[in-house]
């Protein structure tokens, strides 16, 4: 009976072991001590300008890339007027002279204002005047006659074809036409030459260029024009005994650089 029940016993003991293990109780949690790593601080750009705010002389994100449809630009450049003085001839009176006219170059700044269009056409008007001093050289018997001065106001309209619309860098092409008003004309003063008018005149006109983005809304240009126009003139002594008149093929190459900003 005592071996029976020890046996029962351990029986007993037996199936009830895996039951109790199941309940046992949690393993205790280890703490490891880390090193503790600071959250990451975005980068802040000290010269980016303010949020809404783009300074006149910075590029910002906001601003455009090159120049493109519905930009209008003023641009104040330095203008160097070189008169080709191709083909000229004189009269005294009506009988051939001989020699020929020429004029003085000038350099004087020049205004521009120009509107885009479509993102490769543009057009353009400049105002400048300039004085040149005109004479009269291989007057035979005369030599050179000095016949006096003049302003001349010559506006003219390009139309531009550019080649790389919102680029840096820009060149372009353009054709147009020049029409010249000569005002504040002085005559020289000599015995030939007390009275002195120049007609108004006109011609075609071409031109070559360039435009770069420098920072912001600010370009730099650099254009060439080649305009064709004659020129005619005539002077006069007080009497008006003598008169002189002259032809010349005037054609201005008219050279020019600036800086230029876009509204």
């Amino acid at each position: 009976m005592k071996f029976n029940a020890f046996a029962l016993a351990a029986a007993v003991g037996t199936v009830a072991t895996p039951a109790f293990a199941q309940v046992t109780a949690p393993a205790p949690q280890v703490m490891v001590s880390a090193p503790m790593t600071a959250a990451p601080v975005p980068s802040v750009n000290i010269h980016a300008p303010a949020s809404g705010h783009c300074g006149l002389f910075q590029t910002c994100a906001n601003t455009r890339i090159g120049l493109g449809k519905g930009d209008f630009i003023v641009r104040l450049s330095a203008l160097g007027v070189m008169p080709e003085d191709r083909d000229s001839s004189l009269r005294l009176n009506g009988a051939h002279l001989g020699g020929r006219v020429k004029t003085t170059r000038q350099v004087m700044p020049e205004l521009t204002f120009e509107y885009f269009f479509t993102d490769n056409v543009s057009v353009d008007l400049i105002a400048a005047s300039t004085r040149h001093e005109i004479a009269a050289e291989g007057v035979p018997g005369l030599g050179k006659v000095d016949v006096g001065s003049a302003w001349v106001l010559p506006p003219t309209v390009t139309f531009a074809w550019h080649f790389r619309p919102h680029k840096r860098f820009n060149p372009y092409v353009g054709v147009g036409a020049t029409l010249a008003w000569f005002h504040n004309v002085s005559p020289a003063g000599g015995p030939l030459t007390q009275k002195l008018n120049v007609g108004v005149t006109g011609g075609p006109s071409v031109n070559v260029g360039f435009d770069y983005q420098v920072v912001g809304n600010w370009f730099f240009n650099f254009d060439v024009k080649q305009m064709f126009m004659r020129v005619h003139a005539w002077a006069q002594n007080n009497a008006e005994t003598t008169k002189i008149t002259a032809h010349d093929s005037l054609d201005p190459t008219v050279v020019g650089a600036g800086i230029e900003y876009r509204f």
